[in-house]
C-alpha cells in the first residue's frame, strides 16, 4: 500500500469504490441540496477520528488510518435519509467504525460491514429520523445544487415502498430507474447504481457472482410471491425500489466481510437475496437488505469453511 499521508494508507481497491460512488453523491446534491456535503463532512471527521482514536489510544496500535474508513463513511452517508440530524449521523458512524471494525482489530479483520453496523444501530435507536419523514426531491435545473436543503425545512413525502404499502400507489418505473423519487441520499437512482456496478466489475473491484446471486434469488423468489398473490409488489418494482440495488452493488461485495471462496460467494448472495425478500414481505420493516447483509456477514466464515472442507474431501476422494 502507498502512503497517502503520515496518518493514512492508500488502497487502490478503495479508491475505485470512491470513484464509483461520486456520481451518486453529485446526484444526491442535485436532488436534496448541498446539505449532503455538510452531512458527509461531519461523518468523515467523526469516522476518521473514531478509527484513529480507538486504534491509537485504546489498543495502542500504531497502524495508520486506512482509506477504507473513507469508503465506509461515504457508503454510510449515502444510505441516510436527506434530513438526518448531524448528531444522529455522528453517533451512527462512530458506532459502526468502533464496534463494527476497530473492535475486531481494524481493517481486514472485521466480520461485519462497518457502514451497515452504524446504520443498523441508528435505524433501531432513532427510528423516527430514519423511517418517518422523507424529503421531497428538487426538480428542474439547477435543482438542489444552489439550495442548502431539500427536506429539512420543506414538505416531506413517503418513499415509493411506503406509498405502495400504505396507499396502494405504485411509482412509475421510469422514476424508479432515473431516481427522481424520495429516498435515502444515494439509493434513489437505479441507473447510476447499475453504471457503478459496471465500472466495479470492469475494474475487477467487486464480485459479479455475489451481485448475480443476490439479485437472481431476490427476483425469482419475488416473482413466486407476486404470482401467487402473497405480495402486491411486482418483481421489477421490488428490484428498483428502496435500497436493494445500492446494497447489492456496494455492500454485499465488501471484500472483507464477504466470503473468499468462489462457490461460497454464490451461496452468500443467495442467502442475502432470500433473506431480504423474507424481511421485506413478512416483517414490519419496509426494507430488508441491511439486515440481510449483516445476517449473511455472520455466516460468511462458516460458509467459507464448509465449502473449503467439502472441496478438500472431493479432492481426496478423487
Amino acid at each position: 500500500m502507498v502512503k497517502l499521508s503520515p496518518y493514512f494508507q492508500k488502497q487502490k481497491l478503495m479508491t475505485r469504490v470512491w470513484v464509483s460512488l461520486l456520481p451518486l453523491l453529485v446526484f444526491s446534491i442535485y436532488l436534496f441540496g448541498f446539505r449532503t456535503l455538510f452531512l458527509l463532512a461531519v461523518v468523515l471527521i467523526t469516522g476518521i477520528a473514531s478509527e484513529y482514536a480507538f486504534m491509537r489510544l485504546v489498543t495502542g496500535d500504531k497502524t495508520k488510518v486506512s482509506e477504507a474508513v473513507l469508503v465506509s463513511c461515504l457508503l454510510f452517508t449515502l444510505s441516510l435519509p436527506p434530513a438526518t440530524p448531524y448528531w444522529v449521523a455522528m453517533v451512527g458512524i462512530a458506532f459502526g467504525i468502533i464496534f463494527g471494525k476497530a473492535a475486531f482489530g481494524g481493517f481486514g479483520k472485521n466480520i461485519f460491514n462497518p457502514a451497515l453496523v452504524g446504520r443498523c444501530m441508528i435505524y433501531i435507536a432513532f427510528p423516527s429520523y430514519m423511517t418517518v419523514n422523507w424529503s421531497k426531491p428538487f426538480t428542474g435545473f439547477p435543482g438542489g445544487l444552489i439550495q442548502y436543503s431539500g427536506g429539512v425545512d420543506v414538505m416531506t413525502m413517503a418513499t415509493p415502498i411506503l406509498d405502495l404499502n400504505n396507499q396502494g400507489i405504485r411509482a412509475q418505473t421510469l422514476d424508479l430507474f432515473t431516481g427522481f423519487i424520495p429516498g435515502s441520499l444515494g439509493e434513489t437512482s437505479s441507473l447510476l447504481i447499475l453504471l457503478a456496478a459496471i465500472y466495479l466489475l470492469m475494474t475487477k473491484t467487486a464480485s459479479w457472482k455475489i451481485m448475480t446471486a443476490t439479485a437472481a434469488s431476490f427476483l425469482i423468489g419475488g416473482t413466486i410471491l407476486y404470482t401467487t398473490g402473497v405480495v402486491d409488489a411486482d418483481p421489477v418494482f421490488m428490484l428498483l425500489s428502496g435500497g436493494f440495488l445500492y446494497g447489492t452493488v456496494f455492500m454485499t461485495t465488501d471484500p472483507v466481510s464477504a466470503p473468499s471462496h468462489e462457490t461460497s460467494k454464490w451461496l452468500y448472495g443467495i442467502l442475502i437475496g432470500l433473506a431480504t425478500l423474507v424481511i421485506r414481505s413478512f416483517s414490519l420493516f419496509t426494507e430488508g437488505i441491511m439486515f440481510a447483509i449483516l445476517i449473511a456477514n455472520s455466516f460468511a466464515p462458516l460458509i467459507d469453511r464448509q465449502v473449503k472442507l467439502m472441496s478438500s474431501k472431493k479432492k481426496v476422494n478423487a
